[in-house]
């Protein structure tokens, strides 16, 4: 029985795929304190199966006076002398259409809830990008008469109406009859987006210009999903600065950074966004991303604490700076609506031609397949159709290794007759294959042209909108992972749960890899133990895809049993040895052209081989 013969090409086609995989996973590796915490978790489990309190506390909200309290008061308007006009009230006013609703407070004027109307959590319980205090949003100033103020300590008086269908909320806090800082609010109906308004009249001479203006806002994320070490993978700080080039902060760790020209700011909290934005561009921006999570648990609130820095400017000593908010999903058919602000640039597609694929092939593709199929089915028609596109591909792949196998024999004859020259081995072997026609690294660029497509998909199964909780067989989010035992501990790398998508997918690639590989695969000086490789790659898998989304793995499961379809057929039906092996022999016949490269490889080598010569006598 003839043994099947070692596809170096492929192998090596795979260890640059697994390699690309170690990178994205390098990105977020644990840090030394999550190994340590995840130890200590294991030797405590009995005391943390009791109640926890988590550490997390949501952000501060402005002292609170009693309103009661007549001295408290007259204390409260001492402090801030001229907006002591407004009369304190705790009252709050909402703003609400079919998608959104955001509730002010008189207390600073600021938004102290935005709730998504029609999404809900993991759990059942809806949407809030803002909620008991994790968010604040103020100005500081100073005063003609040298007081450092902040708006979040100030009262607001509401007046809401209606313009044009839309509604319109005005928080002023007074410095007189006729003076005023204003924040303007402007809600249309069925749309994310806010039209927000700063500005001050009469307060020349109030507030002193020539001190610095400063918009702090700052929030925390709001965890949404079952894994908040998941979710945090894909929380970000995103901005748009200097001439639309989109930064991010990092996502595994603290970072801050200072924008410059900065049309939007974005906090995403992986499928949720709050966005500021302003109608000419701010001129600066210094904004802090602080990572809260450390590891995996039930018991954690929040994601990220993110903050934002921005210097505003007075003209003729009075303010007035055009801005937008958004509290929504960070979808792009959602994000898309609002062309001018560019805001769908903060969804993560990837970076270069990889994200290129995403956005403009994969996200639409699958928005077309998934309007009138079930949405895991059109994973599958998706994957069916991709694999497709790729055949020609897989048959290049596939030509190469049946190239290779037909000059196995003479290569071996090679090896043996110039067992103790491997320079002169060397040489013989290319010129071997020079005369055949064949590229030993032929099988190399299959592989290399799917890696866009490889990476795009990584990047768009745990980000695509579409698919957030959407299910299919056992999996309740194809956005997720799926779930089909809980184990009553956690393994480093694994997690405490058992995802069945990826293990298919795993074995998937096993027989993906025998076929391609062969099961005797013996071990070449200087090249690794690819039959260890052919075990590691799956096994890796398996513990990597175990927290990813679980649409990623349903596609990685098809698409290698249609690969693995298509290169049967290949095999049986299309290719013919005897015919590629005359193929080979005509090509030798033919007289071959060396290119400068070749010619230079050549003459490098024999100038070895003479040097090799020369220092044997």
């Amino acid at each position: 029985m003839e043994e099947k013969k070692v596809d170096i090409n492929s192998i090596i086609g795979f260890v640059l795929i697994f390699g690309i995989l170690i990178f994205m996973f390098y990105q977020n590796r644990p840090t030394p304190e999550e190994v340590k915490a995840e130890k200590a978790k294991q030797e405590q489990m009995a005391e943390e199966a009791e109640p926890q309190v988590t550490e997390e506390k949501a952000t501060p909200e402005p002292a609170q006076i009693n309103l009661q309290d007549s001295t408290a008061v007259a204390d409260y308007k001492s402090k801030i002398g001229a907006f002591g006009f407004t009369q304190a009230s705790d009252e709050t006013s909402k703003l609400q259409n079919d998608l959104v609703y955001l509730e002010i407070s008189n207390k600073g004027g600021q938004i102290i809830e935005a709730r998504m109307k029609q999404y809900h959590t993991y759990d059942s319980i809806p949407v809030y990008l803002i909620r008991d205090g994790n968010a604040s949003f103020g100005l500081h100033f100073t005063t003609s008469d040298n007081r450092v103020l902040n708006t979040e300590d100030l009262y607001f008086e509401p007046s809401l109406s209606e313009s044009n269908g839309n509604q319109v909320l005005t928080m002023k806090a007074k410095a007189g009859p006729d003076k005023f800082l204003e924040y303007r609010y402007e809600m249309k109906p069925d749309d994310y987006l806010v039209d927000f308004t700063v500005r001050s009249q009469g307060l020349n001479g109030v507030v002193n210009s020539s001190q610095p203006i400063t918009l702090n806002w700052k929030l925390k994320g709001i965890r949404h999903s079952k894994s908040v070490k998941y979710e945090n993978r894909y929380t970000e700080l995103t901005y748009n600065n200097e001439g639309g080039d989109i930064d991010y902060l990092s996502i595994s760790s603290d970072d801050d950074e200072k924008g410059q020209d900065v049309k939007w700011v974005s906090f995403r909290q992986h499928f949720f966004s709050s966005i500021l934005a302003d109608k000419s561009n701010f001129k600066s921006a210094d904004l802090t991303s602080t990572n809260l999570v450390e590891e995996e648990t039930h018991t954690q609130a929040f994601t990220k604490e993110f903050g934002a820095s921005i210097p505003l400017t007075m003209d003729g000593g009075e303010l007035s700076q055009n801005m937008y908010w958004f509290y929504g999903p960070t979808d792009i058919d959602v994000l898309s609506k609002y062309g001018e602000l560019g805001l769908d640039d903060s969804i993560p597609f990837g970076w270069g031609i990889f994200g290129w694929i995403n956005r403009y092939v994969f996200t639409p593709f699958y928005s077309f397949l998934s309007s009138f199929l079930p949405f895991g089915i059109a994973i599958v028609i998706m994957t069916i159709l991709v694999r497709l596109a790729m055949s020609p591909v897989t048959y290049k792949s596939y030509l190469s290794q049946a190239k290779m196998k037909v000059l196995k024999p003479e290569i071996t004859e090679l090896g043996e007759k110039y067992k103790d020259n491997a320079m002169k081995k060397q040489q013989e072997t290319m010129k071997l294959y020079g005369k055949a026609g064949v590229s030993p690294m032929s099988g190399c660029v299959p592989a290399l042209l799917q890696m866009p497509i490889f990476y795009a998909l990584f990047m768009f199964f745990p980000t695509s909108f579409a698919l957030r909780q959407k299910p299919f067989l056992w999996a309740d989010d194809l956005s997720s992972y799926d779930v089909v035992a809980n184990l009553p501990f956690e393994i480093p790398f694994y997690g405490d749960h058992v995802s069945l998508f990826p293990i298919l997918a795993s074995i998937a690639i096993f027989f993906y890899m025998m076929m391609t590989t062969g099961q005797n695969m013996p071990t070449q000086p200087g090249m690794p133990n690819m039959k260890f490789i052919m075990y590691l790659m799956p096994l890796m898998m398996l513990f990597f895809f175990n927290n990813y989304a679980s649409g990623l793995s349903l596609y990685y499961f098809v698409s290698n049993l249609i690969t693995i379809g298509i290169m049967l057929v290949i095999k049986n039906f299309i290719l013919d040895n005897d015919r590629i092996h005359a193929q080979i022999q005509e090509n030798k016949k033919k007289p071959k052209k060396e290119n400068k490269f070749q010619r230079k490889m050549r003459e490098m080598m024999e100038q070895a081989e003479e040097q090799k010569k020369v220092g044997k006598r």
